[in-house]
This record gives C-alpha cells, sequence and structure tokens, in this order.
C-alpha cells in the first residue's frame, strides 16, 4: 500500500529546539484509518495547534476475521510512529498522550503491536472505551467550536462512529456505536465499485446500529448538530467543490451519494478536495453520514476542526489545572454505589501514606499512585451486589464500567488491585498481575491488600501502620490505638499470603519487637 501522508506543520522539528521555554503539548490518536499528530501551544490558557499531521495506515483493514492484525499493517503502524516521535524529542512525558481507538480495541493480538510501539515512545499508548473517546472527541469540539447550546457531535472514524449530546464543556450522552467508513469500505465496497445497491446496503446496515440510540436521542433534542474528523471533512469540501451547497444539507448528501453512483468506480473520484489515501473509504463514509442525517433528521451539519486529538489535548491541560475527570468519575461511581466515604477516605489514606513513604523504593510514579488511591476509593463498590466476595463483584465493575477518564489499561489495573484486597493469593496469579502492570502493579496490590486490612475495624481510631521497604522484606509496624491486637492478629495470618508472592511480611509492634 502506498504511503499517504497530510502533512499541515505551523513550524518543523527543528524549530521546537528554538521554542523549549514555550508550553507544548502532544497527542497521538492511533485511529482505525490513520494515526494522527497534533502539537499545541499553550498561549493564554488555549491551546492553538502549531503541528498537524495525518497519516493514512488503515489498521481496521488489517483485521481478518479473528480480530487477529496482520504483521503489514502493524508494521505500517509502527514505521508511522517511528516518523511522527521527531516532534516528541524535549516534551515533557506529561504533556504527550498516545490513545488508540476501535481498531486497537477490536485486535485480539493488539499487545504485541503496543509493546512493540512502546519499545520506542516515550510514553505507553493507551487504548481508551468508545465513550471515553466520545467523550474527548467532545472536549476538542467545544474548544474549537464553542457555544452554549445544546448540541449533538458526530464524529465517523474508521472503525466506530461516536455520538455526543452535551452543552457547553459538558458531555449530557455518550454513545459509540459499530460502524466506520473502513469497516464499511471491507463490508460493502470492498471491490472499488460503487453502486446503489451497495450504497443501500452500507445505509440499512447503519440504520440498523442508530436503531438503538436514535429514539434516545431524539428525545434529548439539540439546537444545532456538529460533525467532525475526516469523513465529515471530506464530505464538506467535496460537496462545496462541486457547487451543491456551501455546507453538509442534506439534499446536499443526497446529491454527493447520486454522483459517487454515477462515477461507477472509486478511482474515478478525482476531486481536489478528496485526498488520494480517503478517496477508497469516501463512499462509505458518505453512506454512513446520509443514513445519520436521514434517522436522526438533520437537515444540516456544522463541521468542526476539533476532534479527538485536540480534546486529549485540552484534557491533559485540564488535569494539570486539577480539573480532574477522573476524580469526578470515581466520586459518581462510588455514590452510584453508595460507597461509605468514611470508609473509603480511612483506606486511602492510608494506602497514600504507604505509597509516599515508600515510592522511591517500589517505583511508583504519580499516576500510579493516583491508580492506588482511585482503587481504595471504590475498593467496596461490589458490596451493592452481594457481600459474599465482593471484591471479585469490585473487580468487575471497575473492569467494564464506563469511566470517563480512564484508559481501558487503567480499568484493567483497578480491576486486578481490587480482586487481590482480601482472601488468598495463589504464586500461579503473580505473572497474570505481572502481565498487566509489571511488578509496580503487584506492589500496588499488596498496597492496597495493607490498607483494606488496617481499617477492618471501619473505626477512625484504629491503630496507625507504617511501612519500611528494603529488598523484597516489608517491615510494617502497627502503632498504638484501639484494635492493635486484633491488626497485629490479622498481618500476621497474612504473612503467608505476601510469601506466595515473593514479598517477605515482617510484623512489629510500636516498641520495635518483632510480633510473631
Amino acid at each position: 500500500m502506498s504511503q499517504s501522508i497530510s502533512h499541515t506543520p505551523a513550524v518543523t522539528p527543528d524549530e521546537f529546539s528554538n521554542t523549549a521555554h514555550e508550553k507544548k503539548l502532544v497527542a497521538i490518536d492511533i485511529g482505525s484509518n490513520s494515526f494522527h499528530l497534533a502539537v499545541g501551544r499553550l498561549e493564554h490558557g488555549e491551546v492553538r495547534k502549531v503541528v498537524s499531521l495525518s497519516e493514512k495506515v488503515q489498521l481496521a483493514s488489517g483485521l481478518d476475521d479473528n480480530n487477529q492484525l496482520s504483521a503489514e499493517v502493524m508494521a505500517r503502524g509502527l514505521a508511522c510512529l517511528g516518523r511522527f516521535i521527531t516532534y516528541l524529542e524535549g516534551i515533557p512525558k506529561e504533556n504527550i498522550r498516545i490513545v488508540a481507538t476501535n481498531a486497537l480495541r477490536k485486535a485480539e493480538n493488539r499487545e504485541q503491536f503496543i509493546n512493540a510501539a512502546n519499545q520506542f515512545l516515550p510514553v505507553p499508548i493507551e487504548v481508551i472505551a468508545g465513550r471515553e473517546e466520545g467523550r474527548l472527541i467532545y472536549l476538542g469540539v467545544s474548544h474549537t467550536n464553542a457555544s452554549r447550546d445544546k448540541r449533538l457531535v458526530i464524529d465517523i472514524g474508521g472503525g466506530s462512529t461516536e455520538f455526543i449530546v452535551g452543552e457547553g464543556f459538558t458531555p449530557i450522552e455518550v454513545e459509540s456505536l459499530q460502524m466506520g467508513c473502513v469497516a464499511f469500505t471491507k463490508k460493502f465496497f470492498s471491490d472499488g465499485i460503487i453502486t446503489k445497491q451497495a450504497f443501500t446496503n452500507a445505509m440499512n446496515a447503519t440504520q440498523n446500529e442508530l436503531f438503538a440510540i436514535s429514539k434516545r436521542y431524539k428525545k434529548l433534542g439539540w439546537t444545532q448538530a456538529v460533525g467532525s474528523s475526516g469523513t465529515v471533512k471530506a464530505c464538506h469540501l467535496a460537496i462545496q467543490e462541486l457547487g451543491f451547497d456551501n455546507g453538509i444539507s442534506y439534499q446536499a448528501m443526497q446529491k454527493l451519494q447520486a454522483y459517487l453512483i454515477g462515477l461507477g468506480e472509486v478511482r474515478h473520484i478525482k476531486l481536489t478536495s478528496i485526498k488520494a489515501h480517503r478517496q477508497s473509504v469516501f463512499p462509505a463514509g458518505v453512506a454512513e453520514l446520509l443514513t445519520i442525517m436521514q434517522v436522526l433528521e438533520i437537515d444540516r451539519l456544522e463541521y468542526s476542526d476539533g476532534a479527538l486529538r485536540e480534546g486529549v489535548m485540552y484534557d491533559m491541560l485540564g488535569r494539570q489545572n486539577d480539573e480532574n475527570v477522573q476524580a469526578r468519575s470515581v466520586q459518581a461511581l462510588a455514590e452510584r454505589y453508595s460507597v461509605s466515604p468514611k470508609q473509603a477516605t480511612l483506606v486511602a489514606s492510608t494506602c497514600q501514606l504507604l505509597a509516599q513513604s515508600n515510592a522511591t523504593a517500589l517505583k511508583l510514579t504519580a499516576h500510579a499512585q493516583d491508580l492506588l488511591r482511585y482503587a481504595a476509593q471504590l475498593h467496596e463498590i461490589g458490596l451493592a451486589i452481594s457481600h459474599s466476595n465482593y471484591h471479585q463483584h469490585t473487580s468487575y465493575l471497575l473492569k467494564w464500567s464506563d469511566m470517563f477518564g480512564f484508559s481501558r489499561a487503567d480499568q484493567e489495573k483497578l480491576a486486578c488491585l481490587a480482586l487481590y484486597q482480601r482472601r488468598k493469593l495463589k504464586a500461579d496469579q503473580l505473572p497474570l498481575v505481572q502481565a498487566v502492570g509489571g511488578d509496580t502493579l503487584v506492589a500496588m496490590c499488596l498496597l492496597l491488600r495493607l490498607g483494606v486490612l488496617a481499617h477492618q475495624s471501619r473505626s477512625r481510631h484504629s491503630a496507625p501502620i507504617t511501612l519500611a521497604i528494603k529488598g523484597d522484606t516489608w517491615k510494617v509496624e502497627v502503632g498504638s490505638g484501639n484494635h492493635q491486637a486484633l491488626l497485629v492478629h490479622q498481618l500476621l495470618a497474612d504473612v503467608n499470603q505476601f510469601a506466595k508472592w515473593n514479598i517477605r511480611l515482617v510484623v512489629t509492634m510500636t516498641d520495635g519487637n518483632n510480633a510473631l
């Protein structure tokens, strides 16, 4: 496959070295059709995009019937990321975020690609859930096209399409449907022939997907409909080039459909507004957008230049300014499942103290400490299902709930933390945890376990614990306070459990004597 790059940088990589004093944010979007890189410069609280790169990779086209990515498409993707990293030099890691969407969500062998990429990328790839993708898209649109109106945002990607209703900067309803221009091209236009029947088949498939949300979304209502990303942009430009309209109207989309059917083949698309890398997937995108406008009764759609990567940059900026979406998600989940605020605070506070005092020894990053705190705050949400095995229920909810601000990898780690907070540990579980988050996650699991043990009495006045780590020896000291003897007994009972994960747990009292 020929390489196709859209390249609109305001500055070159060499120029970055001359502007090191300026704050820059970098977002990479590993999409199903294209990989995108955006570099923004912070100016007066706003992100001004100075570099925008896009390269056709078509990960989705490399997925077989068993959702296995081909070696060829993985090689294309890695080569593309290798070209992008030039723009990451000199950028602080906390100002870089790399997110992956539907193709990698679906790929069963995604870890092979991710592990290879993480060997040379400065920060790890985050595979984000569809609803989280929708939230970030809305954030990008709302910052690019400021409005206080209630609006519907539609983003047609290569493998999925996101629908968001929101007001101002706040999304109200978010859905991600399994339809996109690359996936539908494979299904309905794979031979490059454009027929009325192919359009009908693609439109029927779109209608079937929309059935699940159309009634609910129309009931919510909106005053403005906005479209973002490549398919919508391509339709917008094509309509203007052909003289059908100045914007995206339903009538203009019908004319565009008729025009494509008249051409008969993808290779006959010669519009200057349709880049070579988008020609093959353009008919499928037109079919999908036309149907969306028909089903949701949209007469006119505005185009926004802001989308996922802009949203990622503003999300990074928000986190750095304490506009923490993750914290809000945790709070919402805690309230939904009626978590005891007192107990959650007790366990989280102890975990935080143990982690901070041993951060260097355990190589705990700020992000790792945040995840530990969130896991502690939510460690009892499974009680809403059943007290019996509530840690398993908690783990399931943390893994599969829609948690805005969290990547799939983050949720996998949270689920692990919850699962091993109590009951017996097994030696064969250790490599499973390491596979998810390495030795750092192993340590985080044990820290949460200590935090939960420390507060089983559910009293604010329980005996405090401290932790000192030297190699594989963890020395826990139990201070003076209520339930001291009970806590010592519980910790001693866990010595054998820690040993199964290769940690020697030593329990002492405030006088320094071994409790054994």
